[in-house]
């Protein structure tokens, strides 16, 4: 059977060249990096030169990137820290997050008994950049968590606009850029963000890594505790082997990104086109039909397909060998709509089965024609 990854967002696919690296580290780097004989300082070294060749990409200091087990660690650890030591009593954030965060957010609230301010919506499910403006007014000690890229609708936020607006009024700001990093080229020069989640296998590298950037001076503090790995900021022996398989992934996802990210648009484009050609009802949720204000490694469509049939379209597309997604993956095996489409869908369409199909490198136009060829048979029989 034709086996076709269409669920990047969820998770990618590791580089050859990253598993190879990791393999390599394994067997020779097995040190702990904590220990003062000479395998452990090799270890160390490693580490180190990879933490600052990631800060390299981003022109931070090495000192601002801590490892993490992914994206939700970096994130809690920065939502908690923030009320619990920072003096945080309002968060404003939006409810198309990530669970990672919209949960910690709601677990802080019953904790601290902070104020949580959810940002207006457009219609498209950008953020209303205006109404933003407006919630910063607020006297209160103010955290900002937006995301960079939505995992389920792909809407792009201006990282740099909402920076300054924050930086401009006094307020902190976090962003869980887990779906952009390795896609997009940040800057933290010249984005003012204070601070960002990043996870390593949505950009080709291993599973159970990822990084936080903590701006130095911001006073962030542990939620880990045991040993003082991190510069104290998480507790645990270092995983070397993943922490270089990252570094490697990152490596090369930059050192390719234009000829790749070419490459996908050019993908979403053609399964955009081929959508639409399938019935002139097609509906893309979100901003995601826009190339230039959405991300170019996902599309979410809804499908004009009657409710009682539409409950069985993802099983179908699964027995046809097709891997994608009703919503995040974190939401896949539940029964309950995603949160994202039942903030920004009519009741009409919430009912008709809506589809998130999510790209990379390693996917063709022969894959593409596959799976219309599969919705067509479906909608037709």
């Amino acid at each position: 059977m034709k086996q076709v990854y269409f669920d990047n967002a969820a998770t990618t696919p590791i580089r050859d060249a990253v598993i190879d690296r990791m393999v390599e580290v394994m067997r020779s780097q097995y040190g702990n990096a904590s220990s003062t004989h000479s395998m452990g300082r090799s270890a160390k070294s490693l580490l180190e030169r990879s933490r600052k060749s990631i800060a390299s990409f981003f022109n931070v200091n090495a000192s601002e990137i801590v490892f993490t087990a992914g994206g939700t660690e970096a994130d809690n650890l920065v939502l908690y820290s923030a009320v619990r030591d920072l003096g945080v009593t309002e968060i404003i954030t939006s409810k198309l997050e990530h669970h990672a965060v919209l949960h910690t957010v709601e677990h802080l609230q019953k904790k601290f008994d902070i104020a949580i301010t959810y940002v207006n919506l457009l219609d498209n499910g950008m953020i209303d950049l205006t109404d933003l403006e407006r919630l910063l007014q607020s006297p209160n000690k103010k955290l900002v968590s937006l995301m960079h890229v939505n995992n389920e609708i792909g809407n792009k936020l201006d990282l740099k606009k909402v920076a300054e607006l924050c930086k401009a009024n006094d307020t902190l700001f976090h962003s869980d850029t887990v779906q952009s990093i390795g896609h997009y080229k940040l800057d933290l020069q010249a984005i003012p963000i204070d601070f960002l989640a990043a996870s390593a296998h949505k950009f080709h590298g291993p599973k159970g890594i990822g990084f936080a950037f903590i701006r130095k001076g911001s006073g962030i503090k542990a939620s880990i505790f045991g040993g003082e790995q991190e510069r104290g900021y998480r507790a645990g022996t270092e995983s070397i082997h993943n922490i270089v398989g990252m570094e490697e992934a990152l490596k090369l996802s930059y050192a390719n990104l234009e000829k790749e990210r070419s490459q996908i648009l050019e993908l979403k484009t053609y399964f955009i086109e081929r959508l639409k050609s399938l019935s002139a009802k097609m509906a893309f949720n979100g901003n995601c039909e826009n190339l230039d204000e959405s991300t170019y490694t996902l599309i979410n469509v809804c499908l004009p397909i009657a409710p009682e049939k539409g409950g069985m379209l993802h099983f179908q597309l699964d027995l046809k060998g097709i891997a994608c997604s009703k919503g995040s993956a974190c939401q896949s095996g539940s029964n309950q709509n995603s949160h994202v489409l039942s903030e920004i869908l009519n009741a009409e369409n919430l009912l008709k089965p809506s589809v998130r199909f999510s790209f990379s490198c390693f996917n063709t136009k022969e894959e593409v024609d596959y799976v219309i060829d599969t919705l067509k048979d479906f909608v037709e029989n």
